[in-house]
């Protein structure tokens, strides 16, 4: 079996290694600890990888390498237009996996360090939680929430349109009848209010899209 075989091979090259074989039990697994990386085949017993990624995406920023024996170029791109950091296509070699590993945790590490201050933002943002921090006081973001309100702390002082928001943090392409971005954008205003943030520090650029404003924070 792929998942025993690969899951050998891992404990040996010392990793902690969580083996699951149903959609149904990863959501609930991810949301209550931390991993570095997860290894997933898009064809589950129970459901389809894809559809999980996307619902992981919603979650959490853990980094998702897919495998699969899908392995043409609108498959791929599907994987990675879902939120895939990697593309593993079957058959491939334990060598090649590793490689792949060691390349997607090198990116992460040199991305996000663990913690990043934002002093003109009175912020700390906390990669590994998903979440910021203001007077000691924790936002309780939603993975999706944290991965927008990232990118505007990323471009401070910018005006974001909405196409760019949606690409870059929710990795899809922006549709005019489309309001899931704004509510996250609501969502983020009213969890940073209640932690005593200027939540206006998000201002609305009407026919374009979202600024934040450190003059405001």
């Amino acid at each position: 079996m792929l998942a025993s075989h690969l899951e050998a091979h891992l404990l040996q090259r010392g990793f902690a290694v969580t083996l699951r074989l149903h959609a149904e039990t990863i959501i609930e697994l991810v949301t209550q600890e931390h991993f570095d990386l997860i290894l997933m085949d898009i064809m589950l017993p129970d459901g389809n990888g894809l559809a999980l990624l996307s619902e992981l995406r919603e979650r959490q920023r853990v980094p998702v390498i897919l495998m699969s024996a899908l392995g043409a170029e609108q498959d791929r791109i599907l994987g990675f237009s879902q939120g895939a950091d990697d593309y593993l296509p079957k058959p491939f070699s334990m060598r090649e996996m590793d490689v792949r590993i060691d390349a997607v945790l090198r990116r992460v590490a040199y991305e996000h360090e663990a913690k990043t201050r934002h002093d003109d933002l009175q912020l700390i943002v906390d990669n590994r939680r998903c979440d910021v921090c203001h007077a000691q006081q924790w936002a309780d973001l939603s993975g999706m929430e944290f991965r927008v309100l990232q990118v505007l702390l990323d471009h401070s002082g910018e005006v974001l349109s909405k196409a760019f928001l949606y690409q870059q943090a929710m990795h899809r392409a922006w549709s005019l009848h489309d309001r899931s971005l704004d509510m996250h954008v609501s969502r983020i205003r009213r969890k940073l209010l209640a932690i005593g943030y200027n939540s206006r520090c998000i201002e609305t650029v009407r026919g374009t899209g979202y600024v934040l404003s450190p003059t405001k924070a």
